[in-house]
Formats: C-alpha cells, structure tokens, sequence
C-alpha cells in the first residue's frame, strides 16, 4: 500500500479543506478502481467529508451509481471531458454532495470500449461554483502505474478546486 502512503497527505490536506467549508464529497472513481476514494479513506474520521461513490467500471455500475438514463451519455465517449463532468455531476447530485470527482480514463493492459488510449484520464470536479476537467496522458499501457498516475491527476485536481 506503498500508494496510499505516498497520497496520506495529499488526502489530509483535501481532508481540512472539506472540513473547514463545512462540506461533501461523493467520488466517482474509474480507471483508479477505487484508489481515489481509498486514498480519502486513509484520513480518520472521514464521514464528515465522504459521503461516498464508487467504481464505474461497467455500464451497469454506472446505471446503479448514478441514477442517469442511458439517454444522457449519448454522444459521448468514455475517457473525455464531457462523460467526466457528467459522472462527477451525477455522483454529487446522487449522494447529495456539495461537491463530485470522478475519473474516467484507460489505465492499459487491454482495449478500452471507447478505444481511448492507454493511459490516457481525465478528472473531473464539480462544486459550489466550480466544473473543471484535468486530462493525463502517460503514453504507457502499464496499467498499475497508470492507475497511480491517474489518482494523483484527480486528487491534484480536488486539492487545486478547494483550494481556491
């Protein structure tokens, strides 16, 4: 768990920015399998900015998690901009959370089903004021290395957006 280590502080930090507003995150983790809501929950006493998520990593997790009609995703791809944002809106709104991160990205090892490269992410933050996307493109199919790097992107983005 030498990842979650290394995002301890980095979650400690998204952590006190939550707290000290006084509000809720709900994730919508993909291609990080749960890394970026596993690295929130490193912090103690997380309920009281976690609301929760979850995986989206198949086209019914996507219907259970967050309550959108097949019908809103026309048009758009997996591993864009515009699928992200509507996820983190949708996780946010589906958990009443002032706020939603999701990531939707190919992490590597086999074909994506929207044929996105490996390696390629984009995050994305919703909140009081605030929708912002962050894409990465590692150029590598290594699939655990690419899920690091996809975490940190979505954190990074979280800890930039509460911050300002």
């Amino acid at each position: 768990m030498d990842l979650l280590r290394e995002l301890h502080p980095q979650a400690l930090r998204i952590a006190g920015l939550l707290r000290k507003r006084g509000e809720k995150l709900a994730v919508a983790d993909g291609a990080t399998g749960g890394l970026i809501a596993a690295s929130l929950l490193t912090v103690p006493g997380a309920l009281d900015f976690l609301v929760g998520g979850g995986v989206i990593y198949s086209l019914r997790a996507r219907d259970v998690l967050l309550a959108l009609p097949r019908a809103a995703y026309r048009g758009m791809r997996g591993a864009s901009a515009d699928y992200a944002l509507l996820q983190a809106r949708a996780i946010a709104a589906h958990f009443g959370a002032e706020w939603g991160l999701a990531e939707s990205g190919s992490a590597g090892g086999s074909a994506h089903p929207s044929g996105a490269p490996a390696g390629r992410s984009v995050a994305a933050l919703v909140g009081p004021g605030l929708a912002e996307t962050r894409l990465i493109e590692t150029g590598s199919d290594d699939r655990i290395a690419n899920m690091g790097a996809f975490t940190r992107n979505a954190l990074d983005l979280l800890a930039e957006g509460l911050a300002r």
